[in-house]
Formats: C-alpha cells, structure tokens, sequence
C-alpha cells in the first residue's frame, strides 16, 4: 500500500516535468526501433543475384549496412529461410537457391553469412531479426529443389495450393519440424530476434482451395469448424515458439508481421472501421488474440496504405493497432516502396511517409518502424532516407526496453579513462560487474560534450557510438584541435537495458592532429 501512494505521488511530481519534455523526445526520442525488411527471397534485396563470390556478397551486404546506419536505423529484419531453405549453415535444410543459383550449393568453405551479417550489424549498433517464413516450401510449379529438401524428403507434411508447396500446418510433426528450425539458429547464432512475416495459410487465389481435408478430419482436435481449427493449428504454433524461444534464450525477442487488418468492424465489433482483406478471416490468423496472449514480443502489422486509402486508412489502423498492444511492443510496417508509385495519387506526395512517422510520434504506444524493404532507399525512397537521416533519425536511438523479458539494468562500466593522441580521443574502460542475473555487458553507449554543454544521457544527440560489441576502447576521430569535451560510457545488456554512466571524463584534443 505504501509503495502504491508512493508511486501516486511520485507521478504528481514528475508529470509538469515530463509534459515539458515530451516535445523534445517526440523529435528526437532516445528509444525507438528503426527496422527495415531485408529480403533474399527471388534476390529482392541481397545478395544483388545468385552466384556472387563471397566477397562480393560481404561488401554488398556491408554496404547495406552502412547505408542503414547513416539513415539513423537500429534493425534489420534479415530474411534467412525463404522456402524451406537456409541463409545459415542448416542441420535440417539446404543451402538457398538465392545464394548461389542452385539449391544446396554452399557459398564457400567457412562462411556463413548469417553470422557474417550478425557480426557487422552488431559492430554498428544495429539489432539482427531472424526472418523466419514458416510454411511455404516452393515459389512456384517449376521450383527444382535439393534431394535434401523437405518436399523431397517428406511430400507426405505439404499441400499444393496454386502451384506452390506449403507445409500443412494442421500436422503435429510439421509444427514441431519448424519449432527445431528455428531453434538451430536460437542456439546456434547470437540473434537479437526471431521474425515472423505474414504468410500463414496462403493468400487466396480465385478458384483454388486449400488440401487440408485429411488433416482436419485425423487431426481435428476437438474442433467442428475447419477455419476454427487452422487458426488454432497457427496459434498453437506461434505459443509454441514464444515458449521455447524463451526458454532457450531469455534475451532473443519474437516477433510477427502480420497484414495490417485483424478483423473489419464488420466482421466483429472489436475489428477496425476498415473493409479490406482480413488476416483472421482469409489468412487464419488470429494476430490480436497473440499479442492479448502475450505470446509474441513485438507486433509489427503491415500497415501499407495512405491516410486517404478508403478501405484501410493509415491512420485508422495505428490507432486500432496501438489500442490492442496490451503492453507488447507495437512496431508499424511502412511501404517505403509504394513511394511515388502511379496507382494512387497519395503515394506521389513528398510529406506521405514523414507525415506518417510524425503520426506514429504522437501516439506513446507505438515504439517504431520498420520499412520495406531495403532496396527501396536505393531507389524510389532515396529522399525519404534523405529526410530520415537528417532529420527524423538524425540522432542514434536505442531499441526501446522488454521489461516483462528483463528488467534489471547492467552495473556501470569501469575505470573510464581518456587519452589526447594525435589521431583523437581515446577511450578505455573496464567491463562492469556483473549484474543480479549474471550479465556483464553486451555493448555500449559512448556520450560526448562539449565544454559547458549539459551533462547528462537523456539527450541522444549527445550519443557519440552505440555497440552491440564488447571491446571496451573506442577512438574519437571526429574531434576539433584543441577543443574540450567530456566524455561519458554507459553498458548495455542483450535486452538494450542501459546502466547508469561511467565518468565523466574531461579531456583537451590535441592541438595538432593528424589528418582523418
């Protein structure tokens, strides 16, 4: 009772405090997650085309990267199994036919570019999402696929729906096939996430239906209605993987990119005033039932319209959206690549998708965005980067907190130190001690002042480096000679909870330095 009134009066005190710096963090908010999708499948985003050597592959990767971080973003969502194949050095699955052109045909002795990706986001301060198709197995009727691969191996877990091969959700062995997938690379691979895109049951195709009958009646589970039972055969799937992700690896988020729309109004009057295609009705996925569920971390609907689309308004549907998180974390998909498309006039207006970003702003419960996909900013989203870089991301932003996954803030780092050289600052410091449950530090945040500046890690245009590494030196380059600044170092764990600083430290830049 005590620390009820307690935190009653404490919010009487900081509310004038916080309403003040709303403004502020509204422009430039320290936590936030700035996602886009990179896609391998049919070669969308990377690699360019099959068949790149392994330096051609790292360097255009390492380019995307570096693209990404000027442009003030902090995740990609990299995809790593496209149709039953594998970007990572697989125990279940072939090599991807993306890579190399053919299906099974490693890209060389050594390298594995799910780890090579891991490492140089991470060295950037950019979180890696695992992204995850779960059911589809082929791209079309002509698909030629590795003797290894499961359609050969095990037709008997598929149906064929409009030429392509899915696995048949509704079968015990095919759920837990996929949970062990997905798992290989929990435990295998320093990933921040696992994601999940919206492909469940397939989209419809006029004049198809979905194979399922035999599997409904040996499998039924209870259930009388088959459209019942295949949105229980997702769920059961989807709580499956929250619980053994979890399990295996507290830190690792989960989370799914579901179409934007769950139900229309007129379908149930919980549903948004929309009437487009629904993900409950035509994709079997009950996507608001897994976030009330707390099954999933982060919920990242693809919200790819306008505010003016009549059917589905942008606005509409982050409200709808950000009034059904019940706590989770609410990431909204934006169409960098319906920028200056034809087919409707919304999308040919410059202020479409910065409008969109200040409309996600004002709303406290929506953490961020995730753009698709990566290509785009090469193309018809270059300006929109443009914008992104030099203002609405202008300043690094941390992944925003899972406290329901960890709560418990790292110790600061150690022993901070800076040295004047003549090709910058160089700071050292020590590893923190380790925390209640264990953790030390999985990266850091390096803060720099200049002289009479305010002192403090509230502020992100303050944040000099952010590292999801743990080398504990970092060389200022960007200095001015003879200048003054302080300087400041806080740990971060895998969940991007961040300690109190280390230091400051004040230091004069050499006044002579060496050229950059």
């Amino acid at each position: 009772m005590f620390k009820l009134t307690f935190y009653a009066l404490l919010l009487i005190i900081v509310q004038p405090i916080s309403l003040f710096s709303q403004d502020t963090t509204k422009i430039a908010p320290k936590r936030e997650f700035r996602g886009v999708w990179v896609a391998t499948v049919a070669n969308i985003d990377w690699p360019s085309k099959p068949g790149l050597s392994v330096d051609q592959q790292k360097q255009e990767l390492i380019g995307i990267l570096e693209q990404h971080k000027r442009n003030g973003l902090n995740a990609i969502m990299l995809q790593v199994r496209p149709t039953a194949d594998a970007f990572y050095a697989s125990p279940r699955e072939p090599w991807s036919q993306w890579l190399m052109g053919k299906q099974g045909v490693a890209p060389s002795p050594g390298y594995d570019p799910l780890a090579f990706a891991i490492k140089e986001a991470h060295s950037r301060g950019i979180e890696l999402h695992a992204w995850f198709n779960p059911y589809r197995a082929t791209m079309s009727p002509n698909t030629v696929t590795h003797e290894s691969h499961m359609t050969r191996k095990r037709p008997d877990l598929f149906f064929t729906y409009a030429g392509k091969k899915q696995f048949d959700p509704g079968i015990p062995e095919v759920r837990e096939y996929i949970v062990q997938v997905i798992l290989d690379v929990v435990k295998g691979y320093d990933v921040d996430g696992i994601h999940f895109d919206d492909y469940f049951y397939p989209y419809k195709v006029e004049g198809q239906r979905i194979n399922d009958g035999a599997t409904f009646s040996k499998y039924a589970n209870g259930f009388t209605d088959i459209n019942d039972w295949r949105r229980n055969n997702v769920d059961i799937l989807i709580k499956q993987l929250n619980d053994s992700i979890h399990y295996y690896k507290k830190y690792v988020k989960f989370g799914v990119s579901p179409f934007g729309i769950w139900r229309n109004k007129a379908e149930d009057t919980l549903g948004s005033a929309t009437s487009g295609l629904s993900n409950y009705a035509e994709l079997f996925a009950d996507s608001r039932k897994w976030v009330k569920e707390g099954w999933v971390d982060y919920i990242n609907p693809q919200i790819y319209f306008s505010f003016t689309r009549r059917v589905a308004p942008f606005a509409t549907l982050v409200d709808w959206w950000s009034n059904n998180t019940y706590g989770r974390h609410l990431y909204i998909g934006q169409a960098a690549y319906l920028m200056n498309q034809k087919m409707e006039a919304a999308w040919r207006l410059p202020k479409q998708m910065p409008d969109q970003i200040r409309y996600i702003r004002k709303n406290n419960r929506v953490q961020g965005s995730v753009y698709f996909s990566s290509k785009s900013f090469s193309t018809v989203a270059r300006a929109f980067g443009d914008s992104l870089r030099n203002d609405f991301y202008k300043y690094p932003a941390l992944p925003p907190q899972m406290p329901w996954l960890d709560d418990i803030v790292p110790n600061q780092p150690q022993q901070l130190t800076a040295d004047a050289m003549h090709d910058g600052v160089h700071l050292k410091w020590e590893k923190p001690f380790k925390a209640e449950d264990g953790e030390t530090a999985s990266g850091y945040v390096i803060y720099r002042f200049e002289e009479g500046e305010k002192i403090g890690i509230l502020n992100a245009k303050n944040i000099l480096k952010i590292s999801f590494e743990e080398y504990t030196s970092y060389i200022d380059t960007d200095v001015e000679s003879g200048k003054r600044y302080n300087y400041l170092v806080t740990a971060l764990d895998r969940l991007k909870n961040e300690s109190e600083p280390s230091g400051p430290v004040g230091i004069q830049a050499r006044e002579t330095l060496a050229p950059n």
